[in-house]
């Protein structure tokens, strides 16, 4: 049985710029209608990013055996060679020469307030990038087209592949009966506390309800740590101790990283919510959403301190 992790999702760049005032300065209610503004940035960072690209890097600072399966453009060659460099099987990231890669644009004032844009190029055809016959332990379908993120559904639950369900930023593109039909296929979903309540709307049962028919069903609170729904019980996973709060951009898939990684090892639930956890506070310490750099050594630690276990020694 191999040990791989299939990542379905977005692989991308995130290009971050600073606007050294307040937008509210500058977009005025009264001339809403007729906007056109522009922004001095002297600051700029390009990072690597998308969804499938942040929880390989996350699973594979843990020791574990990402697989990526996304769809970027002629100019993802240098993402492609950082993963590599990583130990990161890029085999499953199919190139389209002729478009793009998927490209967020953020402009941040110094209020944190934030004007985004997203360029989905190559991401619109996720749906022809096919994992079919890729053995793997577990899986995850993270946000990405929606078309592509029901292909990838359909083909591991075809052959048998455990995977997570992961909502996201593809949430204003599913239905109810979307949901219905993905939670269908899925063994786990993962969703925000806001997330949940919108899947809880849309589909008409609680969480509590959708996880009786799954494996488990994960909804991260931010600060106040995560809940559990497995086996018609609740339970509250408390949050780590953080020592500082510098960007959360990247944290949930740091989670899903952390879920993963415990799923794969057979470890109980509960602790691999915990890890979860413990992964997302490293994560919201650092700038961008690949730039922290925990060994295991330290994320053991990390486990033992927070939670009295330490299964990564």
């Amino acid at each position: 049985m191999s040990d791989d992790v299939l990542v379905c999702g977005s692989v991308a760049f995130d290009t971050i710029t600073v606007f050294e005032g307040h937008f509210k300065d500058h977009i005025l209610a009264d001339s809403i209608q007729s906007l056109s503004v522009s922004f001095f940035v002297p600051t700029m960072r390009k990072e690597y990013g998308g969804c499938a690209g942040n929880i390989a890097y996350n699973l594979r600072l843990l020791g574990g055996r990402p697989v990526p399966v996304g769809t970027v453009g002629a100019d993802a060659a240098d993402y492609i060679v950082y993963l590599q460099q990583l130990g990161i099987d890029t085999s499953l990231i199919r190139v389209l020469p002729d478009m793009y890669t998927p490209q967020c644009f953020i402009t941040t004032d110094l209020d944190n307030n934030q004007i985004a844009s997203f360029h989905p190029g190559a991401m619109t055809h996720s749906a022809d990038n096919d994992l079919s016959g890729r053995e793997a332990a577990w899986a995850i379908v993270a946000p990405d087209a929606k078309e592509g993120m029901f292909a990838h559904a359909r083909r591991l639950h075809a052959q048998g592949t455990p995977f997570i369900f992961d909502l996201g930023q593809a949430m204003p593109l599913f239905s109810g009966d979307d949901l219905n039909e993905m939670l269908q296929l899925a063994q786990v979903l993962t969703a925000n506390d806001y997330e949940a309540s919108i899947i809880e709307q849309r589909t008409g049962r609680t969480i509590a309800q959708i996880a009786d028919g799954l494996q488990a069903a994960v909804v991260t609170r931010g600060a106040e740590g995560a809940t559990l729904y497995a086996g018609g019980a609740e339970t509250h996973i408390e949050p780590t101790q953080v020592m500082k709060v510098v960007d959360p951009t990247g944290c949930g898939d740091a989670h899903r990283a952390g879920l993963l990684y415990g799923l794969t090892e057979k470890w109980s639930l509960v602790d691999a919510c915990r890890l979860a956890n413990v992964m997302g506070g490293f994560k919201i310490a650092s700038r961008g959403p690949q730039n922290h750099r925990p060994s295991r050594a330290e994320i053991s630690a990390a486990m033992k301190q927070n939670y009295g276990v330490a299964l990564l020694d």
